[in-house]
Parts: structure tokens; C-alpha cells; sequence
């Protein structure tokens, strides 16, 4: 009996000695990542490297893949730009060129479109893939580019419609500075006053740099508004917040999508304060069959709550391996992106988020999800289908998807 559980410990070491050689022998695809790691956006850049790293963990890990008859494995390596964009270019271009990169990943409209004007250099092309909601990121016309989440236009009908029905008719605007903050006003006040609302002060300051916020606050509460909108990074969005509340603000806020409840509720000393806030949901409370064990095992790895960021940046980095088998090819940049729309539907059962499709300016398609705190509460998300023509394509979307939340149809 002892050489029979003596054989067998043998046998197990020598397969798991196999399976590392196969994964060791693999050749290598190299994923970039450039973006935010340290400073007051470092915490939401670290969510998107997190979300980043342990989808290439998983799939090295599976056995890596295979690309006609060879085997591949990822390396991801990362850079930290600090939102720069000189930095973020110098970034990549030192990842494609040394590494020989063949896609990075980038979290902030600023230093995307700085990217934008080099990743398709002819002699040193990469597939850049972009977190940002800022619409003009896909309207570009850039051939090597896919957007990973939705138009931030569509959170601002869907808001500002929430906001109406609430009764308020009032705005003061408070948003970070920058290309992203300051398309966030500009769309959103051209949304507000096509309702008939008003917006009283309409301004923008930098979360980036900055933790005294009384000035800016000074001349949105004196307006007397009825919400404010707000938002930038997380931590600093939380201080807004915070400051506003203390001054004896009483009215609601709407967070722009950069602002995530999950970190605003865990930093803020009275989470009280965020009752009336209009926001994304919490993905905490977007559960769908793989949402669970993947919550758990992040959590393990990364001892941190987990954000959109962290499952979206997941799931984009499967779509990527999927586009790459799917073009049979680790290093033309341009046939992975043409197979990009073939890796559609991912869905609940195996991923923390679900991506439908691709849209012709390449945004991948998943629903926009809106929640809000009532008497403390966090409401029941809202998952809305948006980009459907017909009731007959949004009962197929339904038919599919593993959302245990209704999926709601939205129409402009």
C-alpha cells in the first residue's frame, strides 16, 4: 500500500512538473499597461491593473492558449504615469518598442488620447484598449482602438432623468477639471436645460491635486441647489462630499461614473452623507452567477473591495486572449482587432461582467446600471439594455443573459 501512495505522490509531482514545463516552454505575449498608480487616481488605476493581472493569472494559469497549433502565455507589464501624457506616450512607446507589446491598456481619457496619436504608428503599431466613458475616445475614427465600457452620454440621459422625476430642478456643477471632467459638464448641462432644468454654477476644480474644496463649495451652496453634480476620482469625491455636508448641505448629489459607491461608502466617515446620491451601481450589487466566486477570489488576492473596474478590465483582458485565437495571430495588431467582434456575447455564467457585442465605433456593448441611497439604503440596481432597435432585440438580450436582476429597456 505504501508504494502504491508512494507511486502516486511521484506520478502527481512529475504531471505538475510537466504542466509548468508547457506553461514555462509557451512563448510569451506581452499586454501593457500604462495609467495611474500612485497619487489621488492611483487607487482607481490599481483597480483596472488588478482586474488587468488576475484575468492573465487565470488564463496562464489554464494552460495559457493556443494560436494556430502554438502555445501562448501573457506577460503584463505596467507602468505608472500619473496621468500624464507625456509619460503615458513615452510609456508605451518603451512597451512596444523593448517588449514588443501587442496591446495596452490605459484608464484615463487625458493620457488616451495622447496614445491615440501614436499606437497607430506604422512602425510600431499596438492595440490600445481604453477605460473611459468619455464619448469623443471612439469618435476618433482609430482603427487599433476599443473602448471597454459606455458612453458617459447615456449615464447622462439616464441621470438626469432620475433627477427630474425626483422633483429637483435645480444644478450646481463641481466636477473634476480636465478633458474628462469638463465634457462631463458640458454634456450634462446641455441635457439638464433641454428638460427645462436650471444650473446655477457651473464650474470644475482638480481632484487630482487638491483636498480643501471650500472655495469651489462656497459658490455651488450659495446658489441654493437642489443637487449637485460632482465627481472625479473616489477618495476625493468622497472629501466633496464630506465638506459639503458639513457646511450644512442637504440636498442630493449625482456622481459622475468615475466616482464609485464602493469606495465612497468605505472612506467616508458618516456614509450617511451620501443619502440622495444618484450613481453607478455598486458592482457588489451586479451579481451574476460568476459574480460570487470571483468577488471571493479578488478579494483573497488583492485584500481590497472589488469595483467595475477591477471585473470590466477582467473581462476586456479575456475578450483580448479570445480575439487573439480567434485571428490566429499573437503579433498583427490589426487582424486581433477585426476579430474583436467575434469573441461576443461574454457572459454572467463565466465572467463578473457581461459584454454583448461591439458597436461601430467600438465600444464594447454591456448595460448601463444606475443605483440610489434612500434612507441609507443602496436601492436595487437598474441594468438598462441601450443599444437595441427593437422590443424583438431586447427580448433576445433577456433570453440570454444571466443577470438575475430584470434587464430594463432604455429609449432616448
Amino acid at each position: 500500500m505504501k508504494r502504491v501512495k508512494g507511486f502516486i505522490f511521484f506520478t502527481a509531482i512529475v504531471l505538475g512538473i510537466i504542466g509548468w514545463a508547457a506553461i514555462a516552454w509557451a512563448d510569451e505575449i506581452v499586454i501593457g499597461y500604462t495609467g495611474p498608480l500612485s497619487g489621488p487616481a492611483g487607487e482607481y488605476g490599481q483597480d483596472c491593473l488588478n482586474g488587468l493581472e488576475m484575468a492573465v493569472n487565470e488564463i496562464n494559469q489554464s494552460g495559457g492558449i493556443i494560436v494556430e497549433g502554438k502555445k501562448y502565455t501573457f506577460r503584463l507589464e505596467k507602468m505608472d504615469d500619473r496621468v500624464n501624457p507625456e509619460i503615458a506616450v513615452s510609456n508605451a512607446i518603451q512597451m512596444r518598442k523593448e517588449l514588443k507589446a501587442v496591446a495596452i491598456f490605459n484608464p484615463v481619457y487625458t493620457t488616451i488620447a495622447a496614445l491615440s496619436k501614436v499606437n497607430t504608428d506604422k512602425r510600431n503599431e499596438f492595440l490600445l484598449m481604453g477605460y473611459t466613458s468619455v464619448p469623443q475616445a471612439s469618435e476618433t475614427g482609430n482603427k487599433l482602438y476599443i473602448t471597454i465600457v459606455p458612453s458617459f452620454a447615456l449615464y447622462n440621459m439616464l441621470f438626469a432623468n432620475l433627477a427630474w422625476e425626483k422633483g429637483w430642478r435645480k444644478c450646481a456643477i463641481v466636477t473634476t477639471a480636465g478633458a474628462y471632467g469638463d465634457a462631463w459638464r458640458k454634456i450634462f448641462r446641455t441635457e439638464w436645460e433641454k428638460k427645462g432644468g436650471v444650473v446655477t454654477v457651473d464650474k470644475s476644480t482638480n481632484y487630482y491635486t487638491r483636498t480643501d474644496y471650500a472655495e469651489p463649495l462656497a459658490d455651488a451652496l450659495k446658489s441654493n441647489p437642489d443637487f449637485m453634480l460632482i465627481g472625479g476620482p473616489s477618495a476625493t469625491t468622497a472629501l466633496i462630499i464630506e465638506q459639503a455636508r458639513a457646511k450644512g448641505y442637504e440636498g442630493g448629489f449625482v456622481l459622475i461614473d468615475q466616482a464609485k459607491f464602493e469606495t465612497l461608502s468605505s472612506v467616508m466617515a458618516k456614509p450617511l452623507g451620501l443619502e440622495g446620491t444618484i450613481g453607478a451601481c455598486k458592482i457588489s450589487s451586479v451579481i451574476f452567477p460568476a459574480s460570487p466566486a470571483f468577488t471571493a477570489d479578488y478579494t483573497r488576492e488583492y485584500k481590497r473591495n472589488l469595483t467595475a473596474e477591477a471585473a470590466m478590465n477582467f473581462t476586456a483582458m479575456h475578450a483580448l486572449a479570445k480575439a487573439i485565437v480567434i485571428a490566429g495571430t499573437a503579433t498583427d495588431v490589426r487582424a486581433i482587432r477585426a476579430a474583436f467582434p467575434k469573441v461576443f456575447p461574454m457572459l454572467g455564467d463565466k465572467y463578473p461582467y457581461e459584454f454583448f457585442g461591439l458597436t461601430p465605433d467600438a465600444r464594447i456593448i454591456s448595460v448601463a446600471t444606475i443605483q440610489t441611497v434612500k434612507y441609507g439604503k443602496f436601492s436595487q440596481p437598474q441594468l438598462y439594455v441601450w443599444w437595441v432597435k427593437s422590443k424583438k432585440e431586447f427580448e433576445q438580450v433577456k433570453k440570454i443573459s444571466k443577470s438575475p436582476v430584470p434587464l430594463l429597456l432604455f429609449s432616448k
